[in-house]
């Protein structure tokens, strides 16, 4: 007879035992993309409701396609792509907040934010709403706060985070000094309120991103070479994925309060695809899938000993270049679908339906908890200003309806906003040395024809409001 111990852990209660894997009928699929061959750990893939976007092979520049989901079957090879970077496309991440917003980082340093119309445009889509330059190398990494508006974060192979408010274009924060090395993956956590990071030095980094603080880190979570991954919990542990010395892929998960120890630590076999690591807080599975990979392992993080419990493994015989994890909105409750991963091959992508099944047609509560909707809970500046809040939460008991093309709009912060200063005029230095006096006399004389147009605007703002105000009052 087993030990109690040992038969309760052989039959571990958990509705997610029994999660079923299975790609979509052929006609599905969407077929005949040139998936981009850049090597690069980004997972080329992102997905929301409406669409699925694909970071494409293209001449001279750098592109990406979107499709509206319902479009399966055979592409077009005219359909429009998305084509503005003047370099390869290495990451996209559609905003959490308005599902016809995308961003792309790219090898040209510059990240561009995109507004995708809901019907299919007939050409290129070549004008971004906003480019966001401040890196110096190229851009690997972006990632949007998952609960404050047009807060963008992006990672850049120059070793700095910037974040970004994408409505008004102004950088927001620059984390340096903090990466000595190559930055491999940047998370945020439920709130938005912490990031943690991962590093070619080896170290995975817990930051609070406005106070430009490392506030928890540790050296070598994984012994390996090769690099980690990291994640947040919803209950605020980290989760990370790397290699061990010989090589071996490991899965490790962490608490900030004793970041020494692993609260667990396992290995899981010796291919050398990087594992990424997808999360959904919901039911508290992370899916692993590893690059070059054939197969998506997934495992339920609980209270319980041993804490990382193997579900089960999706297996096929295509290896994948990419994968898109939709969002819980964009999933079909009465097929019981708890993720959905859009797989990507050479030339196709592949959409693969996990679900639980059960007998009974009726909405499962249990399966699905309120989950993060579109609303932002925060606008950029409440956030820069210390103000954190949840997520905003929708049911799904009736299914997700997206909502219609909302545009974002870019407010571009402008000389001539700013008042001149008041009282007498300060005496101007400058801080490079080098500038040469004449070159210093020719941007004073500017900036005093700047200061004129501005009054003189001024003026003609406020003489328009006095006769507006005139009008209104001979009216009332």
């Amino acid at each position: 007879l087993c030990p109690p111990a040992m038969s309760r852990r052989v039959v571990r209660q958990s509705k997610f035992r029994h999660v079923f894997g299975q790609p979509v009928k052929a006609d599905q699929m969407y077929e005949d993309i040139r998936v981009s061959k850049v090597t690069w750990d980004s997972s080329f893939c992102a997905v929301n409701p409406k669409f699925v976007a694909i970071i494409v092979e293209s001449g001279g520049g750098g592109a990406f396609i979107v499709l509206p989901l319902a479009k399966t079957g055979r592409v077009d090879k005219n359909h429009p792509l998305v084509t503005g970077h003047t370099a390869p496309v290495l990451d996209i991440d559609w905003c959490p907040h308005n599902d016809n917003v995308i961003a792309s980082a790219s090898e040209d340093t510059t990240v561009m934010v995109w507004q995708i119309p809901d019907y299919v445009p007939v050409r290129n889509i070549t004008e971004p709403v906003v480019t966001l330059e401040g890196h110096s190398k190229r851009v690997g990494i972006i990632s949007w706060h998952p609960t404050a508006r047009n807060v963008l974060l992006s990672a850049g192979c120059d070793n700095l985070v910037i974040l970004w408010n994408v409505g008004t274009g102004e950088m927001l924060l620059v984390l340096e000094d903090m990466h000595t090395d190559l930055i491999y993956n940047v998370g945020w956590n439920r709130n938005g309120s912490l990031l943690v990071t991962t590093c070619k030095d080896k170290k995975v980094r817990v930051i609070d991103p406005r106070k430009q603080q490392i506030v928890a880190e540790k050296d070598k979570p994984h012994d390996g070479a090769r690099p980690i991954r990291a994640i947040f919990m919803a209950d605020g542990k980290i989760f990370t994925t790397g290699f061990s010395k010989m090589s071996e892929r490991q899965l490790g998960l962490w608490d900030l309060k004793n970041f020494e120890e692993p609260i667990a630590l396992q290995e899981m076999d010796t291919s050398n695809g990087v594992l990424l690591p997808f999360y959904d807080p919901d039911s508290s599975v992370v899916y692993l899938c590893g690059k070059g990979d054939s197969s998506i392992r997934y495992f339920e993080i609980t209270d319980e000993a041993p804490y990382v419990h193997y579900l089960n493994t999706y297996s096929s015989k295509e290896p994948q270049r990419g994968m898109g994890f939709m969002p819980k909105r964009g999933l079909d409750v009465s097929k019981c679908e708890i993720a959905r991963f859009f797989k990507l091959h050479e030339r196709k992508c592949e959409p693969i339906v996990m679900t639980v099944p059960r007998k009974s047609d009726l909405f499962q509560d249990d399966l699905y908890p309120d989950t993060p909707g579109p609303e932002p809970a925060l606008e950029a500046d409440e956030w820069l200003s210390g103000k954190d809040a949840e997520p905003i939460l929708i049911s799904l008991r009736d299914g997700y309806v997206p909502v219609k093309n909302r545009e974002l709009k870019v407010v571009k912060k402008n000389i001539l906003d700013n008042k001149p200063p008041p009282g007498p005029r300060r005496s101007h230095s400058t801080c490079e040395p080098d500038v040469s006096r004449p070159a210093l006399e020719e941007v004073l004389e500017e900036i005093r024809a700047l200061k004129e147009m501005v009054q003189a605007q001024e003026k003609r703002i406020s003489d328009l409001e006095n006769k507006l105000c005139q009008f209104t009052n001979g009216t009332d």
